[in-house]
């Protein structure tokens, strides 16, 4: 049977892997980025209108269109309604955009480290990745410069608030250079923010397309991390060159986003119960950050380096002696705790060894320590072995 040669560039994902493997009850799971169960909102499907449940638009609802585009310049990006496109999560703006811009060969700047789902798409259509070094508040503007000037990419892709999986939230200063880099040297970006409402402290930044004065864009936010994931609901806003390519590509791959996740998520965004909502949602997962931070400290402290996130769902912990972390997967899940490790989240794992992810939102606080405990035992046990 003949295949596309895309199919010889597929690759499994790990963390799907490793969720699977974590579902038996007694397991204590930091790998994926699933918001806490006890916090997704009830929801009310009574007064749903019978008309969501016919075919609709390519763009998406036009009230809800509204409403994203209205958030949207609040937070200082100038757009309109007719800007965005709704999208089967986020992760269809990473599909489309490989569409639009990806032949074999293309050149694409991402973090190091990178989003692993997008790192995996932008490899499936045949990208060559060029990294940029993440610092603690935000890419190396040197190396950035560096593979600017040494480089012609279709675009840049980055996630400044609260990354996945660094949780490094950009300075203004790097928002603000990242900004008035890609516009010298007029690079698409696209701005990736899933984690923007997940704050922890009273800091806010504007959106780094919202600096952008030359350069094409494309800004990309969810409400799977604010409300549920199940609703497969995200956006795209997009400079109005890209807009109607974006949308034709929408179109030949599912007509349309679900219109009953559509009209739920309306029925939240930019209501009083929604901001209601998000402050609790704030309060709940500080405390699980705080009590995360806790039990590192307490039993990693002389095994890693780690920043604590002020916000997102994160911790990335470096080790102090690096190893690779995907041999302690299968001696953690005997101790029915699971991680994710650090090496897939760069385009060259071999040359990145020593990083972990935990997630802190998943856990309930009092199984917490316990399972940040088996798991430095884990590493100390690897450590010894290696040792000897």
């Amino acid at each position: 049977m003949a295949f596309s040669e895309r199919v010889d560039r597929l690759k499994s994902s790990l963390i799907r892997e490793i969720l699977a493997a974590a579902q038996r009850p007694e397991m204590m799971s930091f790998a994926g980025g699933l918001p806490a169960e006890s916090m997704l909102p009830k929801v009310d499907w009574a007064q749903m209108p019978a008309s969501m449940g016919q075919y609709g638009m390519s763009e998406g609802e036009p009230a809800l269109r509204e409403a994203i585009a209205a958030e949207a310049r609040e937070l200082g990006v100038d757009c309109s309604a007719s800007q965005v496109l709704i999208v089967s999560g986020s992760q269809q703006t990473l599909d489309l955009a490989s569409k639009l811009f990806i032949d074999v060969g293309t050149e694409v700047l991402l973090e190091a480290p990178t989003y692993l789902a997008a790192l995996q798409i932008f490899q499936l259509f045949g990208a060559d990745c060029l990294a940029v070094p993440q610092e603690t508040d935000g890419p190396s503007l040197v190396a950035l410069r560096q593979r600017l000037e040494q480089h012609k990419p279709a675009f840049a892709y980055m996630i400044p608030t609260f990354q996945n999986p660094s949780a490094v939230r950009y300075s203004e200063e790097k928002r603000d250079a990242v900004a008035a880099m890609l516009d010298e040297f007029n690079v698409v970006l696209i701005e990736d923010e899933p984690y923007r409402e997940l704050v922890f402290d009273e800091s806010s930044a504007r959106p780094i397309v919202s600096r952008m004065r030359k350069a094409s864009w494309i800004y990309t936010g969810t409400v799977s991390k604010t409300l549920l994931p199940g609703l497969r609901v995200g956006y795209l806003i997009a400079t109005p060159d890209l807009f109607p390519l974006l949308l034709r590509l929408k179109q030949s791959a599912d007509l349309h986003t679900n219109r009953i996740g559509q009209w739920q998520a309306l029925q939240w965004l930019g209501s009083e119960r929604y901001r209601s909502h998000l402050s609790e949602l704030r309060r709940f997962y500080r405390l699980r950050r705080d009590a995360m931070q806790v039990a590192l400290e307490e039993h990693f402290g002389d095994l890693a380096n780690w920043q604590v996130p002020q916000g997102g769902l994160f911790f990335w912990l470096q080790l102090k002696r690096p190893i690779d972390t995907r041999t302690l997967l299968r001696p953690a899940l005997e101790q029915n705790v699971v991680f994710m490790p650090g090496e897939p989240f760069f385009i060259d794992p071999e040359q990145n060894l020593g990083y972990l992810r935990l997630n802190f939102s998943h856990v309930a606080p009092e199984r917490l320590d316990e399972g940040v405990h088996r798991l430095a035992k884990v590493v100390r046990g690897y450590e010894m072995v290696d040792a000897a």
